[in-house]
């Protein structure tokens, strides 16, 4: 619901940087990033904060690469929160990222969440509101490692975001900015 004197709220959805198959024996869960995505995770902060994106709230995976990736993003945004890993958004559905979202305080106006893909990149298409430019659109056919969307909702609470709901105004891979 859409309420005349809502305050904008923007959600920048983060796909973890690029992690190590370095050991084969490694648990999925507990795979550590590569210099690449160590590289990428860093770069990835510097954009945000270039924005003045700033986090008030941080949703993220408890798999190894989503926490490393936030550690080398966050020292760019050093206003933003350490943020609580959930295990429930480890290859989350976008079901379960909505679920999680609405748990977000309502007083947060940017909050930042790290996932995996696919759950990332289909949650940011059933979030758009349909009018999404060519370069957003992209992510919903290729969402890269460590690539960032930015969705904006009119509402005064998370718990009110829902499918169509967003108006999705940037995305960009780490690629893009390097």
């Amino acid at each position: 619901m859409v309420r005349s004197n809502c305050v904008m709220r923007r959600l920048i959805l983060l796909r973890h940087a690029k992690s190590s198959w370095a050991d084969p024996d490694l648990a999925d869960h507990d795979r550590p990033l590569n210099a690449r995505g160590r590289a990428a995770a860093a770069l990835m902060g510097g954009w945000m904060a270039g924005r003045g994106d700033i986090p008030d709230h941080v949703l993220l995976s408890d798999s190894a690469r989503t926490i490393e990736t936030w550690a080398l993003a966050r020292p760019a945004l050093p206003t933003a929160p350490e943020g609580a890993p959930t295990p429930r958004l480890y290859h989350a559905d976008p079901a379960t990222m909505l679920s999680v979202l609405h748990t977000a305080p309502a007083e947060a106006r940017t909050v930042l969440l790290i996932g995996h893909q696919p759950g990332v990149g289909g949650f940011a298409r059933k979030l758009s509101n349909g009018a999404v430019r060519p370069s957003c659109a992209r992510a919903f056919s290729h969402y890269p490692t460590g690539a960032a969307a930015v969705l904006d909702f009119e509402i005064d609470d998370w718990k009110l975001a829902d499918w169509g709901g967003a108006r999705f105004t940037a995305f960009v891979a780490p690629k893009e900015i390097g």
